[in-house]
């Protein structure tokens, strides 16, 4: 190959351009890459020898030839006018992708970049540079992944995988139409791929686990995810779906980019599973009812495993995978070793059911009968084996030695039969722990005895339950809790004889039926030793558990029922336990009236709160020093249809138990709200009212909703809250109420301030705006120094804090110069006035009576 002359024209200098010549053809010579000269008309001026050898020829036969000859013809008319365009420009064109012609007309992928040569090469017209770089091998990797790529869309298609992609950067989302198919959605419609949308067709059990595997993916925690979910179809029907997926590029910050994944239609696998799983749970039961053991052996190579059971039966520990070599025949009897061996060799040599009774020797020496059935069939792998049970028919055997072999498998399944049916009978009346008799055994006696089967005049019902129970629990286990009941049973059958029934029908509660009853003395006998033994302390593991007993007891008149004798017993166990705990109680006429009378009271009750029948009588509270009314105390009153106004000692304690305290307070406090309003329009100087709130009202939210729409009342509202209620750290809604309140201009007052348990720390935390102080507190002052000292003490406390402190129960004139004495800002007590309605309180606020002291 040589040089163009007109290459080396623009030289300044002919020598070194001369010099340079050698340099251009050897390089031209031995380029990695091909390079040739086309003239203006395309023609090959000079073509590298390595580009030449690359296409099939020598440097001759393409010099002088058409250069785009060496073009696939899909190819020319684009490079033509693509050489065209080059006219004038400095740069060479980028690099194009071209198929090229080997001289045997195969195609080869080449990459191409053309540069214009503005110097003449012939008379002055244009000329082109070529570099070429073959890339056949390049084309061909990415052949193979387009195709790898359409195999693998196609094989998920036809495998029914969904697939998705998720680009985060762009929020967009791409779904298959294997994944809309799934779904029942049509492959033309839009699919968003909103989260809150896909999240709302996903089943509520797991739909919050889901969003929380979605959110930690998009977030960069899961780089890969596998897992199963529920998702409603388009029809309405639900199926499981197996996601996978997995992220292929990240932000910066870590956080995900694109996401893709496949979902798979698990519904069939998953209706398979749990057919399965019921399957094998009624297959164990089976086995296990039924003491059956399971072996399976290879037909050829005699190698056998053993299931736990089958390994019990042989009297060994359940041994892991197949057996040791030889390790079955080795446990047989040596008088049935023989026979049985030729047995297992027919039957597995002509591939027949086998069936066989033989004796065992276990490690221990015991001999055993057994009875094993097997049938061949064909493992995972398609070898023979034989699937088999064992039984253990020792005592079958014993039992029907006499009986020919047909009756003895007919005597032997009854008798397994008879034992299963027996046990569960045992167990359906007896509790697991204690083997006493459980509530369904009590239930069927105490029904014999009240149909006639038993004598109903001669029974006596006791009712225990044990004391702190749940903190034995709470605090060593229910292990320990556990050993406690067992202790508990053993000690009441042997204090109450074999000949009475002791049952555990509850978690710690215990029922006896003494029948016949005892006499009183040996009654009183039995109740005070199982109290005296219950109170002695039990050590589990080195823990001492400690608990005591209370029982109730009801003993039949002949005419109560025996079901009614043991609600009778239940009811006086409560009353044992109100009294304190670790004590008896009996049931009478006097109990069964106040519980009537407590039913009556308390669906009269219910009726009342329906029709507003409870309703506010108001205390004045007066400044101590001027003594002006500085508000009024609202004490809830309930005008019965019946028994007239009735005060809260006649029903607080029937409301509280049937939990109708909120809604009392709830038609106390609207009521007082009422009147306020009605006392401002007539002009009764009513600065304040303070209402008396539960605890649970407390923590209800109507409450706030109640203040709030009292706006016009802010600042005239006083909550009174017992000492106890706010000292509860533990409890987040009366904090929140509390501040809600306080927010909404309601002042919190703390009554019966000096009774309970408060802390000065407590105090500090809640700074309430008024103490009352309780009037055991203030009834002594008059005759006690000592009390005077301590009521002092608070009043102080209070000052100390800017807490206004308000003394209740101030009955006498004496009552007021004390405590006026000692800084008390607010008095409250029959000295002044007793509650009266609304009506009586605006004649007594205009008479002015009480200034006469």
């Amino acid at each position: 190959m040589s040089i163009p002359e007109n290459l080396l024209a623009e030289g300044t200098h002919e020598a070194p351009a001369a010099k340079l010549v050698p340099l251009l053809e050897h390089t031209l010579s031995s380029a990695a890459v091909g390079l040739f000269y086309l003239d203006h008309q395309g023609r090959i001026v000079e073509i590298s020898s390595g580009l030449a050898q690359l296409l099939g020829y020598n440097d001759q036969e393409l010099r002088n030839t058409d250069g785009f000859l060496m073009l696939h013809p899909d190819e020319r008319s684009s490079a033509r006018l693509n050489l065209l365009t080059l006219i004038g420009k400095k740069k060479s064109n980028r690099a194009i992708e071209r198929r090229y012609l080997r001289k045997d007309g195969s195609p080869i992928w080449v990459l191409v970049s053309i540069g214009h040569i503005p110097g003449p090469l012939v008379s002055g017209e244009p000329s082109y540079v070529a570099q070429v770089t073959p890339i056949n091998k390049q084309k061909e990797a990415e052949q193979k992944a387009a195709d790898a790529l359409e195999n693998w869309n196609f094989a998920l298609d036809s495998a029914g995988q969904g697939l998705w992609d998720f680009d985060l950067e762009k929020s967009t989302w791409y779904f298959s139409p294997a994944w809309r198919r799934m779904r029942g959605i049509p492959e033309d419609e839009f699919v968003s791929g909103d989260t809150d949308e896909w999240l709302s067709f996903i089943h509520p059990d797991d739909r919050d686990r889901v969003a929380h595997i979605a959110t930690d993916q998009n977030n960069g925690k899961l780089k890969e995810v596998s897992y199963e979910y529920r998702e409603r179809r388009r029809d309405g029907s639900w199926m499981w779906i197996m996601a996978r997926g997995r992220c292929i590029d990240y932000f910066p910050d870590g956080t995900a980019r694109r996401i893709i994944g496949t979902d798979t239609d698990i519904t069939d696998l998953k209706q398979r599973e749990l057919e399965f799983a019921h399957v094998s749970e009624r297959l164990n039961l089976a086995l296990t009812t039924s003491k059956v053991g399971v072996w399976v052996a290879d037909r050829l190579s005699y190698e056998s495993t053993w299931d736990a059971r089958a390994c019990e039966i042989f009297g060994h520990a359940p041994i892991e995978g197949p057996l040791p070599d030889r390790h079955w025949e080795r446990t047989l009897h040596p008088a049935d070793k023989i026979r049985t061996l030729l047995h297992t060799s027919q039957c597995f040599r002509d591939r027949t059911d086998y069936a066989c009774d033989y004796r065992i020797l276990t490690p221990a020496g015991e001999t055993r009968h057994v009875r094993t059935l097997g049938r061949l069939s064909k493992d995972a792998d398609g070898r023979d084996q034989m699937i088999g049970i064992v039984f253990d028919v020792t005592e079958e055997v014993k039992w029907a030695e006499a009986l020919e072999s047909a009756r003895r498998l007919a005597e032997q399944r009854a008798a397994e039969l008879e034992t299963a049916r027996a046990a569960m009978e045992h167990a359906s009346l007896h509790d697991a722990l204690t083997d006493l008799p459980n509530r369904r055994y009590l239930d069927q006696l105490l029904q014999n005895i009240s149909e006639g089967g038993m004598r109903k005049d001669d029974l006596t019902i006791l009712h225990l339950d044990l004391d702190r129970f749940k903190q034995i629990n709470d605090t060593r286990g229910h292990a320990a809790g556990d050993c406690v009941l067992v202790h508990m049973a053993s000690m009441l059958k042997a204090i109450v004889g074999p000949e009475n029934t002791v049952a555990r029908i509850g978690g710690d509660e215990f029922v006896i039926a003494l029948a016949p009853s005892p006499e009183p003395k040996r009654l009183k006998s039995m109740l005070t030793e199982i109290i005296s033994r219950t109170n002695v302390p039990i050590f589990w593991e080195g823990q001492e558990c400690r608990t005591s007993t209370s029982i109730g007891i009801a003993e039949s008149d002949g005419k109560t029922d025996a079901l009614q004798l043991l609600i009778n017993a239940d009811l006086a166990l409560y009353r044992a336990k109100n009294l304190g705990r670790n004590r008896f109680a009996f049931f009478n006429g006097q109990m069964r009236a106040e519980i009537v009378a407590q039913k009556q009271c308390g669906d009269d009750i219910l009726r009342a709160i329906t029709r507003k029948e409870f309703f506010p009588y108001y205390q004045p509270q007066f400044c101590a020093a001027s003594l002006n009314i500085i508000g009024v105390e609202a004490l809830a009153r309930w005008h019965h249809p019946e028994r007239g106004i009735l005060t809260p000692d006649k029903f607080l304690a029937v409301a509280e138990d049937i939990n109708a305290i909120p809604d009392i307070d709830h038609l106390i406090l609207q009521t007082a709200l009422d009147d306020l309003a009605k006392w401002d329009q007539s002009g009764i100087p009513i600065p304040k009212v303070s209402v008396n709130v539960s605890a649970k009202r407390l923590a209800d939210k109507k409450l706030i909703e109640n203040i709030r729409s009292a706006q016009w009342a802010r600042g005239r509202i006083g909550i009174e809250l017992l000492e106890s209620i706010f000292l509860d750290d533990n409890d987040a809604d009366y904090a929140k109420n509390i501040e809600a309140l306080t927010e909404l201009g309601a002042d919190i007052e703390i009554d019966d301030f000096g009774t309970g348990h408060a802390s000065i720390v407590s105090l500090l935390r809640l700074n309430p705006y008024r103490l009352k102080i309780d009037r055991q507190l203030i009834a002594p002052i008059v005759e006690s120094e000592q009390q005077r000292r301590l009521v002092k003490s608070i009043v102080e406390i209070g000052k100390s804090q800017n807490i206004e402190v308000c003394a209740e129960g101030v009955e006498t004139a004496q009552h007021v110069e004390i405590l006026r004495e000692i800084g008390c800002d607010c008095l409250q007590g029959y000295f002044f006035g007793r509650p009266m309605p609304a009506e009586e309180l605006t004649e007594y606020v205009r008479s002015e009576n009480w200034r006469k002291f």
